[in-house]
């Protein structure tokens, strides 16, 4: 019989995702006799049984296309907002799976997305995942896709700051995406020449930045590019998030409702105060090094327009893969990207890690070498 396969992409959008549909598509189709249905926007597509059916005709010319021709979103199976309450649309999403008869469902997306297809594996059906986030801190593979676009325009934005940051004599701060992970803004920091480069992973001492852009000024450098990922943090904030992160912890073990209560406000406090930080942190600058700062913030745009050549192949890569291992029956894994292989990873050793940046990792030993301060010494 005819296998009959389901693929949705998930979270945010990333270049290459039409790539692995179309990977995943056309393999299916044309070495495997499969049928393909995509369900549109995520996981509320599949809730919502809203389906495209994927032939030839409809893959074809997506492969240089940014963004997804399905559609994406942030919703979870068990946290689903329907109307004004959030549901567990589980069951719902099962019915749907079943009444289209499927023999897989393929779900595209990073972190959050390979933890909502391990809850739906669980609960009986048949998943395999591709691993895609700009951040590329999904666990277990060599590499997502999205990544290498995303680096490729991030550094692109630093090699035209440095026009600019050299002709005023400025500090240009560049706020690069990666909440958790800091491979982007290390990545990119490295490729465009910055000359601080800030990462989740390694706190920073502003006192020790100004005195390496300080250290510039007295060789005759008159401007220094500061690149930095959106979830860099001070000693100082580390230090109160991971005491407010303890204090909940210690709060919800000892089922304290008052002290969950402090907690959670001191988060929410936190939080709100994180918000500004990378312009804060442009301001400190200022005053301590006596040097205009300017803030340049990439955003959206390091995910958005045509994928590269590398993310194309990545995606086509693990996509013709992804199709082999349904065709062997092969479920509840992430196909990951491993040297030139790509190999199925199970998702139980997926879901709940990130993949930081070890300290030890030769992109820093790099940075250190070539003298870009790191925050963390001097």
């Amino acid at each position: 019989m005819t296998k009959s396969v389901g693929i949705l992409t998930a979270g945010g959008d990333s270049p290459g995702l039409n790539a692995a549909i179309r990977g995943v598509g056309k393999a299916a189709i044309g070495a495997y006799g499969m049928q393909i249905i995509g369900f549109r926007d995520g996981f509320r597509g599949l809730m919502q049984d809203r389906t495209i059916r994927l032939t030839g005709t409809e893959l074809s010319g997506i492969l240089t296309v940014g963004g997804t021709i399905l559609g994406t979103s942030r919703d979870k199976p068990h946290k689903m907002p329907v109307g004004d309450q959030t549901m567990d649309m589980t069951s719902v999403m099962l019915e749907t799976y079943h009444k289209h008869h499927l023999d897989a469902l393929v779900c595209l997306g990073g972190g959050g997305t390979q933890k909502n297809a391990y809850h739906l594996s669980q609960h009986g059906m048949n998943i395999i995942t591709l691993p895609k986030t700009i951040d590329n801190d999904v666990s277990g593979t060599d590499m997502t896709f999205g990544f290498d676009t995303a680096l490729g325009i991030a550094t692109e934005a630093i090699d035209r700051l440095h026009s600019t940051a050299h002709s005023h004599h400025r500090i240009i701060v560049v706020e690069l995406m990666g909440h958790n992970a800091g491979w982007l803004a290390l990545g990119a920091g490295l490729a465009g020449g910055a000359d601080v480069i800030l990462i989740p992973e390694l706190p920073y001492d502003v006192q020790v930045v100004a005195e390496a852009i300080r250290q510039r000024q007295r060789r005759g450098a008159g401007f220094s590019i500061v690149a930095v990922s959106e979830g860099a943090l001070s000693k100082e904030d580390a230090e109160a998030l991971s005491n407010a992160i303890a204090e909940k912890a210690a709060a919800k073990e000892e089922n304290d409702k008052k002290k969950k209560e402090r907690a959670n406000a001191r988060l929410a406090k936190l939080a709100e105060t994180m918000q500004d930080k990378t312009l804060r942190l442009s301001r400190q600058l200022e005053q301590l090094t006596g040097l205009e700062s300017r803030v340049t913030i990439l955003g959206h745009l390091q995910r958005g327009g045509t994928p590269s050549a590398a993310d194309r192949l990545l995606a086509t890569r693990l996509g013709t893969t992804c199709a082999e291992l349904i065709d062997r029956g092969v479920f509840g894994v992430m196909v990951a990207a491993r040297g030139e292989r790509a190999e199925p990873v199970p998702l139980e050793e997926v879901v709940g890690k990130v993949k930081l940046v070890p300290p030890d990792h030769p992109w820093v030993k790099t940075a250190r070498d070539i003298g870009v301060c790191l925050g963390d010494q001097v």
